[in-house]
């Protein structure tokens, strides 16, 4: 039985995630000939206040910037 976890930061709405369960379950279905009955999906929405990269969390990078602001991000 294939079992998927998947994690995305913020959040999805209801819609966005059944989509996203259809489809990684046909994804099974097809390449590896799994019964979808069997296959299981748990999506975890992690907040992007807990959540970092780059020395900074997600929150922070993704928060409108102030002039000043020593935690944005630097421009390319």
């Amino acid at each position: 039985m294939p079992f998927v976890s998947i994690r995305i930061s913020g959040t999805a709405t209801k819609d966005q995630k059944s989509g996203i369960v259809a489809d990684v379950t046909q994804s099974l279905v097809e390449r590896l000939g799994k019964n979808p009955a069997a296959v299981q999906i748990v999506i975890e929405e992690v907040s992007t206040e807990n959540y970092g990269a780059g020395g900074i969390l997600i929150a922070d990078r993704d928060a409108p910037k102030i002039e000043g602001d020593a935690h944005a991000v630097p421009s390319q």
